[in-house]
């Protein structure tokens, strides 16, 4: 019998908008010439990593995050274009404001996709559906480019439906079809599940989304801890998140992939100082105060290191944040190998900037966390 949450739940009406190949499709937009070629958006050859792929690209097996050099290795014609972050950001404003004809529910989780609510709008529209439609053909008509829209009555499967036809599609999960639609994927489908977690997931013989549906509660939270009751609800087509407008951010950070492997400090803190100032004017032109700086090093295997620290009063002050970014350094230096990347990020964000935060101390309050 299904309870009054649950009728709520299935009453909701979610759409996600995912656009297609967005920074690659922008490039080909803006670069006629690149059009039908295979395209990345991202670093140099020997040291970046891809950020967007074409569909073109695709073809040859070629995903975001793929090292560049991989990606050259799979299609030797690879044609390579330095990101225009300013540009990005400003058809992304193009598109949130579409958005915001349709709902004031939206809630964003990158430049190129979003969750928009519309239960409480269809209707002036005559459909969920019609509201995405509508939105597409905005957005092509404003823009040039074509977005995927997924439609149900939660994020889990508005997410997944999205994907089902791309790119430049559409597709809706009623209620009547969730668990069904849900039974039929492999488990590497399902978003929240990664490579490690499915391959757990086949050894102990789950392979769909049926046999994670036949698992109990129990089971699921032994191997898996508490995602497991995660597991267990999505395996039933079941997500009651709400979509989070307005959400506040909860990170700011910026990385450099170098193209020599980094190995003595005095290159390091050269090479330190260019991310930590970029950071920096992120900060100063973000309306948030951050209490926890952390370090974020990738050696040349890849394998990735984290340091942090926090304080109980906001950072206010330039020199705490360069001089927390040296001790976190100082407890990884020297390195256990070569190092090809460097981040920092700034987390536990609040607002606001005009508030004043009195009595910062680097040394009274910092506690460092080390995370392998």
């Amino acid at each position: 019998m299904v309870d009054q949450h649950q009728m709520k739940t299935l009453l909701r009406r979610i759409i996600h908008i995912d656009m297609d190949a967005f920074y690659a499709s922008v490039e080909q937009r803006d670069q006629p010439h690149l059009k039908g070629l295979p395209v990345v958006v991202g670093g140099n050859r020997n040291r970046g990593v891809v950020a967007a792929a074409s569909y073109e690209a695709r073809k040859f097996g070629i995903r975001s995050a793929m090292p560049m050099v991989t990606a050259h290795r799979k299609c030797p014609n690879l044609v390579v274009v330095k990101p225009r972050i300013d540009v990005y950001r400003a058809v992304s404003s193009q598109i949130r404001a579409i958005f915001e004809y349709y709902t004031p529910d939206i809630q964003p989780l990158a430049l190129d996709e979003a969750y928009l609510d519309v239960t409480h709008y269809w209707r002036q529209w005559g459909s969920a559906t019609e509201i995405a439609q509508q939105i597409r053909a905005c957005i092509y008509n404003e823009t040039g480019l074509t977005a995927s829209a997924g439609i149900s009555y939660n994020k889990f499967l508005a997410k997944l439906a999205s994907d089902h036809h791309k790119p430049n599609g559409i597709y809706v999960i009623p209620p009547s079809q969730g668990v069904a639609f849900v039974e039929k994927l492999l488990i590497e489908q399902f978003h929240g599940i990664g490579r490690v977690t499915a391959q757990k997931m086949r050894d102990l013989g789950i392979y769909t989304g049926l046999d994670l549906r036949q698992q109990t509660q129990a089971f699921l939270v032994h191997h898996f801890g508490k995602a497991g009751l995660y597991f267990y609800e999505i395996a039933r087509a079941e997500d009651h998140r709400p979509v989070e407008a307005n959400r506040l951010r909860k990170s700011l950070g910026t990385e450099a992939t170098f193209d020599q492997d980094l190995i003595s400090w005095e290159r390091t803190l050269q090479t330190i100082e260019p991310i930590a100032n970029k950071l920096w004017v992120a900060y100063e032109n973000s309306s948030f105060l951050a209490r926890t700086v952390t370090l974020k090093v990738k050696y040349i295997d890849f394998q990735i290191m984290t340091r942090s620290r926090s304080f109980e009063h906001t950072i206010q002050e330039r020199t705490i944040l360069n001089e927390t970014i040296i001790d976190l350094l100082k407890t990884l230096f020297p390195y256990r190998k070569p190092v090809r990347l460097l981040g920092v990020t700034l987390s536990k964000l609040e607002g606001n900037r005009n508030q004043n935060d009195e009595s910062l101390d680097l040394f009274s309050f910092g506690t460092i966390k080390n995370t392998n």
